[in-house]
């Protein structure tokens, strides 16, 4: 991380302890973009400012080959764009883990994406899943476990 991303996550982080210093005590949270690509990073970064998008959806095959843990209720993150400019702050409310196959057409509005259907969210997750097996001679499945992360943009 460069300088100046250093300096934006610091920045968008002192502003919201400032307003909310019930937080002073606590480490800057991890900070991250979201998608596979600069156009949508920065997209979705814009559509988590302006409230519109409030959920997103991992592979639960992301967190068991990176050994990561879905968030948990109440933690907080800072969203960046793809150069990792920091652009709001969210906070983790519901973790729902579920089949590909019963993503819902309402999680798809709230996750926010292009026109916010589920035909839509299905066309370019079933991409972005093939993608982020290929390196692993994986194909996704309907029956995939994918972790439905619900949020709020708590500062932007």
């Amino acid at each position: 991380m460069d300088q100046l991303q250093n300096q934006s996550i610091k920045n968008i982080w002192q502003d919201f302890i400032t307003k909310y210093p019930h937080y002073n005590s606590s480490n800057v949270p991890e900070s991250y973009y979201f998608c596979d690509n600069q156009k949508d990073a920065d997209a979705c970064a814009d559509l988590v400012v302006k409230g519109i998008k409030q959920a997103s959806a991992s592979s639960q095959g992301w967190y068991d080959r990176n050994e990561e843990k879905p968030a948990k209720n109440g933690q907080l993150f800072i969203i960046t764009n793809w150069e990792g400019e920091a652009k709001a702050i969210i906070k983790i409310t519901k973790i729902e883990p579920k089949p590909y196959n019963e993503i819902t057409e309402e999680f798809a509005q709230i996750e926010g994406e292009g026109d916010k259907s589920l035909e839509y969210w299905k066309k370019v997750h079933w991409v972005f899943y093939i993608l982020e097996r290929q390196p692993y001679h994986e194909k996704p499945s309907e029956d995939m476990i994918i972790v439905c992360e619900y949020f709020d943009t708590v500062w932007s």
